[in-house]
């Protein structure tokens, strides 16, 4: 459909534009025409309502000859002719107004004037109609500009999307090759304890596979899935891990991307109490701060335990993430002091009713 007659708020503008332009026609006729102001009124005002339409049919030409691709020559002809053929129209529009108004004394003869005036209508006509297609190129240039920018933001949407589902898929393996080491390790000395990880691990996998598949979820679920991970390590190493958890209730409600906490409770247990021999702790906290959801997540750990291999892999995944999803609005950062690790992240406290 025509851009102008899709909205009425671009038809009323469009109709408001010609007013001018039905002045200066008015006093074409008024003036040089001999008709005088209250003939000339009668006459230019439907003329112009009629002229106006006529030249929307210019947006049709305008998108058939695009200005970048097409050359001068035929710019030039396929606007002229289109402009003469409207004006045409345009003419027999005005000799069918005239024969109209003669049937009333006060426009006796305003037939013959108007024959008369064929060669100013005509000009004037053709003048307008120009006038109009030049209006279709700047309507047809700001669209294209307007379909790039949202093909612009569909492929940065895509983008985005590509990457944290690219992201997500680092999760669960580089989790689950950590519980196979571990599985492994327990089936020779306790092999109970090895079948009942195996269970915890299914079915921990299996809830992430539903939560996994969503853009977003609530913290109560996040915190949810984030126990049962804690049991499946809590497998391992009974009381040697210890968790200190305080979450605010009303954080609960606060949309996260899904699988961003494991990573990070995964890393304070792989880098942290893994290589203390009697055990550690990792502190989680959660609370609302203003407009923002902040986390706070602290191990400690043995500063002189060698690096472990693929150290930071998980860190460096949940900052992407967070990049991703909410670009410049979060925070994260990643702090050693003495034989503590500590964890912040800030994100935008967003909830489903937003």
């Amino acid at each position: 459909m025509h851009p102008i007659l899709g909205q009425l708020r671009r038809l009323i503008f469009y109709l408001l534009a010609w007013i001018p332009l039905a002045a200066i026609l008015l006093y074409l006729l008024a003036s040089l025409g001999g008709l005088g102001w209250a003939r000339a009124t009668v006459l230019a005002v439907p003329l112009c309502v009629i002229y106006a339409f006529i030249c929307l049919s210019a947006w049709y030409s305008c998108r058939g000859t695009p200005i970048e691709s097409s050359s001068f020559s035929r710019l030039a002809l396929t606007h002229l002719l289109a402009a003469v053929v409207a004006t045409c129209v345009w003419l027999v529009f005005a000799r069918a107004l005239a024969l109209i108004l003669v049937n009333w004394p006060f426009f006796s003869g305003i037939d013959q004037q108007v024959a008369k005036l064929v060669p100013l209508l005509f000009g004037s006509g053709v003048l307008l109609y120009l006038l109009s297609v030049a209006l279709h190129y700047v309507l047809l240039s700001g669209e294209a500009s307007h379909e790039a920018e949202r093909r612009e933001a569909e492929a940065r949407v895509l983008a985005r999307d590509s990457e944290l589902k690219a992201l997500k898929t680092q999760v669960n393996p580089h989790f689950i090759f950590n519980c196979l080491n571990s599985i492994s390790a327990l089936t020779a000395s306790d092999p109970a304890k090895a079948r009942e990880m195996c269970i915890l691990l299914a079915d921990f996998l299996r809830k992430t596979l539903g939560l996994g598949e969503k853009s977003m979820i609530p913290l109560r679920d996040e915190l949810a899935l984030l126990h049962d991970y804690i049991a499946v390590e809590q497998i391992r190493f009974g009381a040697r891990l210890r968790l200190e958890e305080k979450t605010q209730t009303e954080a609960l409600d606060i949309l996260v991307p899904p699988l961003l906490l494991q990573p990070l409770l995964e890393n304070a247990v792989r880098h942290g109490v893994s290589n203390l021999v009697e055990g550690g702790w990792v502190r989680l906290e959660i609370g609302q701060s203003g407009d923002d959801l902040t986390i706070r997540i602290e191990n400690n750990f043995d500063v002189e335990a060698p690096r472990k291999k693929g150290a930071g892999i998980g860190l460096n995944n949940v900052r992407q993430r967070l990049r991703a999803n909410y670009g410049d609005r979060s925070r994260f950062a990643a702090q050693v002091h003495d034989d503590r690790f500590l964890v912040a992240v800030d994100l935008p406290a967003e909830r489903a009713n937003d």
